[in-house]
């Protein structure tokens, strides 16, 4: 990927290090990448940091996609919602991991990924932006490279990214539509379950009752903060858990076999371009199913 940024006059005379660091939004780490590999380029010739740039001048950074993979890949199909040179949006099924772990070592998302990339010739790392449970389904965002990582993922930290889901719980929400800010906090003595305590990370979750059908709720949850968990743990705070949620919920169905909550809705502005990209993924068949 080759980067090119027009030097303007109010940065006439600083450093190439002061535009990768300021414009650019070049990492410290990546720049150090970068002189290693001689991908930074003053009117397409090698450069040092401190050297100097005046008005008129391009700066480039050639950034190299192919890196050694630390995952093994999996020839296993996967539903690709939109791909570009920057990054690529997948649909995950549920009762798949995002990512190899102690529990998940074969048979998750990122493998399957990454065989479907190297098929393509790239050899690469693989980066996922917003990492899903296991069992919820929806729009799972890869970077192809450490830069549009870097991007993506300080959007993410500005809260400049809309997310999205879509959720079966029990009951109705009251008011049907309105925000639940309530800290959440790892459950002592538990690796994975999180509670509501007054020591944890604020979480925000702004919701809207779609529809309501006897004593269940098709809901859409938008997140403000991305905590592990938070709209699980949220819907049980307010008495209302999500359907099926084995963790979070107390509640025997044979409605469906995995908490019924979907990524459905993911908005971010695009690393290079800056044109605002909007991701949709359906309801799957299983939440369809029990809506029906």
């Amino acid at each position: 990927m080759r980067l090119d940024y027009l030097v303007t006059e109010e940065f006439n005379g600083l450093k190439v290090y002061n535009i990768l660091r300021g414009p650019m939004k070049v990492s410290g780490t990546m720049i150090k990448r970068l002189k290693k590999s001689g991908g930074i380029l003053l009117n397409n010739a090698p450069v040092r940091t401190i050297d100097g740039v005046k008005t008129g001048d391009i700066l480039t950074v050639i950034i190299d996609n192919n890196e050694g993979a630390t995952i093994t890949p999996e020839n296993n199909p996967i539903s690709v919602l939109y791909e570009d040179e920057s990054f690529i949006a997948v649909d995950k099924p549920a009762n798949m991991a995002v990512h190899p772990s102690a529990g998940h070592q074969t048979g998750t998302l990122a493998q399957a990924v990454l065989w479907y990339l190297i098929e393509q010739g790239l050899q690469t790392k693989i980066r996922p932006i917003n990492r899903l449970d296991r069992d919820t389904s929806g729009i799972t965002l890869f970077a192809k490279n450490a830069y549009i990582q870097d991007q993506l993922a300080r959007q993410m930290k500005d809260n400049r990214v809309y997310k999205a889901y879509l959720g079966i719980v029990h009951g109705v929400f009251s008011p049907e539509k309105g925000t639940i800010r309530l800290p959440i906090a790892r459950k002592e003595g538990s690796i994975m379950e999180r509670v509501i305590d007054s020591s944890g990370y604020d979480s925000i979750t702004h919701y809207e009752t779609i529809k309501v059908h006897n004593d269940l709720s098709l809901v859409k949850f938008v997140l403000e903060t991305g905590r592990t968990h938070q709209i699980r743990v949220h819907s049980k705070a307010m008495g209302h858990p999500l359907l099926g949620d084995g963790l979070y919920s107390d509640i025997v169905t044979n409605l469906i076999g995995r908490q019924a909550l979907h990524s459905h809705q993911l908005s971010f502005d695009h690393p290079i371009t800056g044109k605002r990209i909007e991701l949709v993924s359906p309801l799957p068949e299983d939440m369809k199913r029990v809506l029906e």
